[in-house]
């Protein structure tokens, strides 16, 4: 798997996660540059579900719990109104950096 990064761009950190879509859910790695959020899918057959975000449509940044000891993730609202889902292990770091960004 390999993602082709802009001019200067630099990769930041990257993690396992899968996207949620409707009640479906993708595996794949997302990966924050100094640029971008890109989710990229692990399998190639899956490859119509690989995510581009520029910062700047980045409209907020959602964090989520489901339950007491279960799924932390992150919702990624966009300028047009859509909703990315994002379940990850080290929300609040890769949280704070989106933020940071944005």
């Amino acid at each position: 798997m390999t993602v082709k990064l802009y001019a200067n761009e630099v990769v930041l950190k990257a993690g396992d996660t899968n996207q949620v879509i409707d009640s479906n859910t993708v595996e794949g790695k997302l990966i924050i540059t100094n640029q971008r959020l890109y989710f990229k899918t692990l399998d190639e057959e899956t490859d119509r579900f690989n995510l581009e975000i520029l910062f700047d449509n980045i409209r907020e940044v959602i964090y989520f719990s489901k339950g007491l000891f279960s799924v932390k993730g992150l919702n990624v609202v966009t300028r047009d109104g859509k909703c990315h889902s994002f379940p990850l292990k080290k929300r609040d770091e890769i949280g704070q950096l989106i933020n940071k960004m944005y």
